[in-house]
């Protein structure tokens, strides 16, 4: 019998309505709202991630930017500091002028470069300079006397070149006005001048013997001592060929197209067979050294110094100064062989014998002498500044 007022079923639905809503409720609910805090969060950490992301990129940039400026101004710094165009100036030292460039900054280890016969300061290539200027060191290179814009103020009568190179064929004592001593000791005076109490010297050719004498006269002074294509002066090494040694010794000349001719003729005897030179660019080098300064009579001086010189060899044997001997195996003037016996004599010296190198200071040599004296010089300006 059924109540009135209720429909059918409907007591049975309010049950089932009950029971359902007695019985726990299925997790589904909750994994939607942690499904939810979850993607808030991951886009939180998005944002923050691209927001730090982008600020470092941001700062990263920024730090670029300023040490490739950075680099770029010290690269410029070093490039004008070390520009080999500086002006020349003179010292007088007694009976002699000097003149002389000083590249690079004065608290850097000096870098004495001394030059050979008949040679000039400006023939030191400037590149070469300014790469031995940029390896931290302060560069100096000066004329020596008699030659270029240095001087030797003492009145002498005409050099007997002719007379005396016979005297020299025959073994007999040659007279000089002055010796190669004398010119180790104009440069241990420049030095002196500069206020510099210890420098690294390097020599080529009678610069190089000249640079044996200053490491004997004073070793406390030299840092290292690099010998390139020089000799020790003794007796049956090879000797250049009898054209080369007329080509050295004809220095008078009638006009300035002569005497420029005559010294492209003596650059070209010098190069090396490996590279052919541009005649044209042996006749402005010529034309240079002879507009700066032309002085026949001091060169022919500076060679009786060196044809008076004896044997260097007791010299050698007692020096105990770090030595580089340099030497290329193509050298005209002084045979590959001078280097070896330099070398020999030498205690405790490193060699290194460049292939193709004569004597001359050639494009294509450049590298390979930078890559020799570099690497040498660098070792001993550490050990320098350890030992102060």
């Amino acid at each position: 019998m059924e109540r009135r007022g209720e429909e059918p079923g409907t007591r049975d639905g309010g049950t089932e309505q009950r029971r359902n809503a007695a019985e726990p409720q299925p997790p589904g609910g909750i994994h939607q709202t942690v499904t939810l805090l979850w993607q808030r969060a991951g886009r939180n950490l998005i944002r923050i991630a691209l927001h730090w992301g982008f600020a470092f990129w941001v700062f990263f940039m920024r730090a670029f930017i300023f040490l490739a400026a950075l680099l770029c101004s010290l690269s410029s710094f070093a490039a004008a500091r070390c520009d080999a165009r500086v002006p020349t100036e003179t010292v007088e030292l007694g009976d002699v002028r000097l003149a002389y460039q000083s590249i690079g900054r004065d608290s850097d280890p000096a870098l004495l470069l001394v030059m050979g016969l008949g040679g000039q300061l400006i023939h030191w290539p400037d590149e070469v300079v300014s790469a031995l200027c940029e390896q931290g060191f302060r560069v100096i290179r000066y004329d020596n006397r008699d030659v270029g814009l240095s001087a030797w103020n003492v009145p002498v009568p005409s050099s007997r070149l002719t007379y005396e190179v016979v005297r020299y064929r025959l073994g007999l004592p040659v007279s000089a006005p002055y010796t190669l001593t004398d010119m180790a000791g104009d440069a241990l005076h420049l030095l002196d001048a500069l206020d510099i109490p210890q420098a690294h010297v390097l020599g080529a050719s009678m610069g190089g013997m000249i640079a044996q004498h200053i490491a004997d006269m004073a070793p406390q002074r030299l840092l290292s001592l690099t010998l390139v294509m020089t000799s020790s002066g003794a007796e049956g090494l090879p000797a250049p060929s009898e054209s080369l040694l007329r080509l050295l010794a004809r220095r008078e000349a009638a006009s300035r197209e002569q005497a420029v001719e005559q010294q492209a003729d003596l650059l070209a005897a010098l190069g090396s067979p490996e590279v052919r030179d541009d005649r044209q660019q042996l006749l402005l080098q010529a034309a240079r050294s002879y507009d700066r300064a032309f002085n026949p009579e001091g060169v022919q001086r500076q060679l009786l110094a060196i044809l008076a010189e004896p044997s260097r060899v007791p010299l050698l044997n007692r020096l105990q100064v770090p030595t580089l001997v340099i030497h290329g195996t193509a050298d005209p003037l002084l045979p590959v062989m001078h280097g070896v016996h330099v070398a020999a004599h030498i205690r405790g010296s490193e060699l290194k014998l460049i292939p193709g190198l004569a004597h001359r200071f050639q494009e294509a040599f450049k590298e390979p002498l930078l890559a020799a004296v570099v690497p040498y010089l660098k070792a001993h300006r550490q050990a320098s500044v350890v030992q102060l």
